[in-house]
Parts: C-alpha cells; sequence; structure tokens
C-alpha cells in the first residue's frame, strides 16, 4: 500500500524521536519516498544526519537558512505530500497545531498540506492525561486529523503509563489498513472525470460584468475528492480567486459562458462522466459595450440574451456509458425544480442546495445538499463542510456507476 506514496515525516521534541530511525527505515522498506521536516528541539534528540542518510532526501528544519536567507517552500512541501505523518508528536506541538500557530517549518508544513494527517502522540503520563492536552487531541481530530493513540508502558520520566509512541510497525500497519480503507472508499482509478466550478462573468463592457456569488469552493472540493479517489480530473474553473495544484487534476481557465460551454463541449466526449457544479450565467448581453459605457444618462437599458444551456447539451451528448450530474440551487419549490431540472437535461443524478438553509450556497465552507436521482429517489444530507459534502457525492456517483444505488 506505501509504494509510492510521498510521505513527510514531521519529528518533534520527544525522547521518542530515536524511533523515528525505525520508523523512516521501514517506510523505505515499503517503498515510500520519505521526506523528514523536523522542529528545531526535535534536533537535539537526532540528529539530522542520521535521518537524511536513512531517507536518502535532505532533511528540513528552519523555514529559511541564516546565512544566505534561502526559503524552505513549506507549501510545496505540503502539496508534494500524500500523507503527513507527525511521529513523534509533542503535547507543545499539538497544542501548536491544534491553535492554529505556525512558529516553525514542521507547523507551516502541517497548515498547507491539503493530504491527510497522521498524528502519533508521546510524552509522560501525566502530561497525556491533562485536560489540555486531551482537549487539543479531541480537536485535531475534529479537523480531520487521523490520531494514532499513545501506548501503555515505561516512560522516560522512570514512570509506567500510557504516553508511550506507539511502534514503528504497528504505525507503519496502521498507515497501511488507513490507506486501505481509503481506497476502498473511492474506486475511480483509471477514470476520466469533468468537473465545472465558479461562476461565469458576462461583459457588459471592458470593465463591467453581469455575474454572481459563486466562490468555486463547492466544484474545487470535488475536483480534490475525485482525485484523491484515483481520477483523472479536468477541471474547467470560471473567475475565482482560489487556485488548485494537485498533479491529478488538469484546470482550464475560463471567464464566460461562452467559453465554459466551448471548452467543455471538447471534453465531454472523452470523458467518464462530469458534475456540472459551476454556477453559469443564463443571460449574456446581446451587444456588449467595446468601450467603457459613460454615465451620460440616468438610465441604462441593457438587452440580454440566452447564454448556452451547457447542462442540456451535454445531456443530449451523453452516451450511454457516460454519467453526468448536475447542480441546481433553489430559492423555492426546491424538490420540484430540480426533479424537473433532473429530467429535462437528462442528468444522473442532481445535487440540490437551497439558499434559504442557513451556511449552503455560495460563498460558504459549509453546505447542506440533498441528492435526487432518475428514480425518484432523494437522500438529505446534513449540513457539512464542503470537503465532506464533496466526499458525499463522489460516494452518491460511485454507488450510481457500480449499479447499487
Amino acid at each position: 500500500m506505501l509504494k509510492g506514496k510521498k510521505i513527510i515525516l514531521g519529528i518533534t521534541g520527544s525522547i521518542a524521536a530515536y524511533k523515528a530511525a525505525f520508523l523512516v527505515r521501514l517506510l523505505i522498506k515499503e517503498g515510500a519516498d520519505v521526506r523528514v521536516v523536523m522542529t528545531p528541539v526535535a534536533t537535539e534528540f537526532i540528529s539530522p544526519l542520521t535521518l537524511s542518510t536513512l531517507s536518502g532526501n535532505p532533511v528540513s528544519v528552519e523555514l529559511f537558512a541564516k546565512d544566505t536567507g534561502e526559503w524552505t517552500n513549506h507549501v510545496d512541501l505540503g502539496l508534494w505530500a500524500d500523507l503527513v505523518l507527525i511521529a513523534p508528536a509533542s503535547a507543545n506541538t499539538m497544542a501548536k497545531m491544534a491553535n492554529g500557530i505556525a512558529d516553525n517549518l514542521l507547523l507551516t508544513v502541517y497548515l498547507s498540506a491539503r493530504c491527510p494527517v497522521i498524528i502519533v502522540p508521546a510524552m509522560d503520563m501525566d502530561m497525556f492525561k491533562h485536560s489540555s492536552t486531551q482537549k487539543n487531541l479531541k480537536t485535531l481530530e475534529e479537523y480531520g486529523n487521523v490520531i494514532i493513540d499513545a501506548g501503555t508502558g515505561e516512560l522516560a520520566s522512570g514512570l509506567s503509563g500510557k504516553g508511550r509512541m506507539e511502534e514503528p510497525e504497528n504505525i507503519v500497519q496502521e498507515i497501511s489498513n488507513f490507506l486501505k480503507k481509503k481506497n476502498k472508499t473511492f474506486r475511480f482509478a483509471g477514470q476520466k472525470v469533468m468537473i465545472t466550478a465558479g461562476p461565469t462573468f458576462e461583459a457588459i463592457d471592458p470593465v463591467r460584468y453581469i455575474g454572481n456569488h459563486s466562490s468555486g469552493k463547492m466544484g474545487i472540493q470535488l475536483a480534490e475528492a475525485f482525485a484523491e479517489s484515483g481520477a483523472e480530473v479536468h477541471l474547467v474553473l470560471g473567475p475565482v480567486s482560489l487556485e488548485i495544484h494537485r498533479r491529478e487534476v488538469k484546470v482550464y481557465k475560463v471567464v464566460s459562458a461562452s467559453e465554459m460551454n466551448t471548452v467543455c463541449t471538447e471534453l465531454f466526449p472523452s470523458m467518464d462522466g462530469a458534475v456540472l457544479a459551476a454556477a453559469v450565467s443564463d443571460f449574456t448581453p446581446l451587444n456588449p459595450g467595446k468601450e467603457k459605457i459613460k454615465r451620460d444618462k440616468e438610465d441604462l437599458h441593457i438587452e440580454l440574451k440566452p447564454t448556452n444551456d451547457i447542462a442540456a447539451e451535454m445531456g443530449r451528448a451523453k452516451k450511454k456509458n457516460q454519467w453526468l450530474v448536475g447542480f441546481a440551487l433553489e430559492t423555492s419549490n426546491e424538490t420540484d425544480n430540480a426533479r424537473k431540472k433532473l429530467k429535462k437535461k437528462n442528468l444522473d443524478l442532481i445535487v440540490l442546495n437551497s439558499l434559504r438553509d442557513k451556511g449552503a450556497g455560495f460563498s460558504y465552507d459549509t453546505n447542506k445538499i440533498s441528492i435526487l436521482d432518475r428514480r425518484g429517489n432523494k437522500e438529505d444530507f446534513d449540513l457539512k463542510s464542503k470537503a465532506e459534502v464533496a466526499v458525499d457525492i463522489v460516494h452518491s456517483i460511485q454507488k450510481l456507476v457500480s449499479g447499487t444505488l
């Protein structure tokens, strides 16, 4: 399960840091590519030279070199990794992680990582039992991190109790189990998926446009989720400020509905399926001004024409071996309107959300959805982060593709 996986091993200031040498050897033996990031205090317990020799890669400790000013790009490290493993994780480092403090390189890598994070605590029993440490562990788990619980036994203080770092062999097994479970959850390896995201801007003149409040967050999270599932993702992205850096996602930046339609029309025939999450403008100015329109009079009348109905065109072009999922953002008669759109556009599933639901819709980091299928089924979901909503949508598409929906 670890062959070819890119793993960042974060090491903090704990006597258990000596176990990191064995952990690196085991990860390398399993075929992983390991890069070690240490806190400055961790270097007092085990040398970077040892870990560099075992991993075959330079060890990173400081944010920048004091003599040359050369910067270690924590963002690139976070994007490179398939998994961040922090072992041992001291009480001090976990407290900082739980509260978003970034005063060393490892913490900045943790905060910028887009991959799963596994945390392996190690400390004395009284520190581990302290209510603040337990609260921080709970917070980190709520953030979506995976915790490998501390073991029980003899500690460096001479006491015996809970706080020992789990043994390297068991950590590697836990990582393998985690990745197996993750791979079983999503099975889109080898498939090509097109996703649209964000708004479109329809020019009134070179300065002004007609648009909407879509941030692109939902579509980008879907691209992330499909990439995690092994799919080759083609993201057609409207004008948003967000970026996606995953190597499995090819991004096509567009501005107008016409540009989005052109790209989708070219891509869709070679796709296994598509999720149309973009909030495409329904109308565009008939005669946009070539120069900025001056305010010479109080009233300005803009004549609009319909844009291409991308969902309807994809629905007509869809082949028997393709699947197509759309979105419906409604403000009234939500379910009825979504069912009509599902049928009219020849979609296989439609994801419904209502602007009447607090925390759902444009710009939020959360969403509340229902998923409807062609057989009349409707599944409602609670308010969740858009990352979690994306997982729910991918699960539903997986059931559709496998015939279990």
